[in-house]
């Protein structure tokens, strides 16, 4: 099959290139999937510049998330058949014509959702749901912030938000983000390139600041995130994109009795992600199916251009997910 390889491991998108590798075999509870299309994740970058080694057992072609057709079935699966719309959290190998998946990750494509909209809510939905909700435990009401508003996992976080009924506040890279984040929901959002987040919401809160936040920056915001938490807040950590390691006044916990939490996804056991699997049917895919909630498309790539879709995503250029489409693997697609 054809595949991207890295090769070798590096900062540059130009590691990336299509090449043929063996096909991969199911085994007795996986499932062998035809992929339609795959998404872009911070964590495919990392691992292509040898920071985020694939997981033990697992595929070592990127792509963690991804959409297609059964076309082979191990022998102890029973929820599944050859020719079954599918998608799902693969942990890796979305990269490809084809891939495998555990039964227990595995979801029915809804008639509703095209392979390309499948493909761009597993990880997004997932990450953000067991931050907003799982985690921060956030209550209709309470106010939520949300940063990188024009990502994945804050588009995903804003619409959650919405649909639990809290006050979503938002930041984002440029006003046009900005306004794309009210139109999914968002009821303030901060222009972070022209504004200190953390002063907008002290003033705007009277100094009460915000119940729960969802950081994917970590070292760079942790002071004014903490600063900016009401008493008994929650902060989840879901990315660390501005650094790892942060000083931090202890005693500002303790006052505010702040709960600080994170989470990964890749890296759980089985059992683990399967329950996330099953949360997220039970809650938020009834709310996509009936138009209450949406993916957000951004650019589709086709798998040859795996290296432009990464040079891209550096950039920061999309709102939304960026797609590789493995079907069309040569010929750009229109969204």
């Amino acid at each position: 099959m054809k595949a991207i390889v890295v090769d070798p491991p590096g900062k540059t998108a130009d590691s990336l290139r299509l090449d043929e590798v063996p096909d991969p075999q199911p085994s007795d509870e996986e499932v062998l999937i035809r992929v339609h299309a795959t998404a872009l994740n911070r964590a495919d970058m990392m691992q292509r510049m040898g920071n985020y080694p694939a997981q033990h057992g697992a595929s070592e072609i990127l792509g963690l998330e991804l959409s297609g057709e059964v076309v082979e079935t191990g022998s102890r699966v029973r929820g599944f058949s050859v020719g079954d719309r599918v998608y799902g959290l693969s942990g890796g190998g979305g990269y490809a014509e084809l891939a495998t998946m555990h039964e227990s990750l595995t979801m029915a494509i809804p008639d509703e959702f095209t392979y390309h909209e499948a493909a761009s809510i597993p990880e997004v939905f997932f990450t953000a749901n067991t931050a907003v909700r799982t985690l921060g435990q956030t209550l209709p009401g309470e106010r939520l912030l949300v940063h990188a508003g024009g990502s994945g996992v804050g588009i995903a976080a804003i619409q959650i938000g919405r649909l639990i009924g809290a006050e979503v506040w938002t930041t984002a890279g440029s006003d046009e983000k900005c306004e794309r984040a009210r139109e999914l929901g968002a009821d303030r959002t901060i222009n972070y390139r022209e504004q200190d987040f953390a002063e907008v919401i002290r003033e705007e809160t009277n100094g009460q600041g915000v119940n729960v936040i969802l950081d994917v920056i970590g070292r760079d915001y942790w002071n004014s995130n903490l600063q900016s938490l009401a008493m008994a807040g929650r902060l989840v950590l879901v990315g660390l994109m501005g650094g790892a390691n942060a000083e931090t006044n202890l005693g500002m916990l303790m006052q505010k009795r702040l709960r600080v939490m994170g989470t990964v996804m890749r890296s759980r056991p089985l059992i683990d992600r399967a329950e996330i699997t099953r949360d997220f049917q039970r809650h938020l895919e009834p709310a996509i199916v009936n138009g209450d909630m949406k993916p957000v498309i951004d650019s589709v790539f086709p798998l040859s251009k795996a290296a432009e879709a990464h040079q891209y995503m550096a950039e920061n250029k999309n709102f939304g997910k960026i797609l590789l489409d493995c079907i069309d693997i040569e010929e750009l697609v229109e969204v």
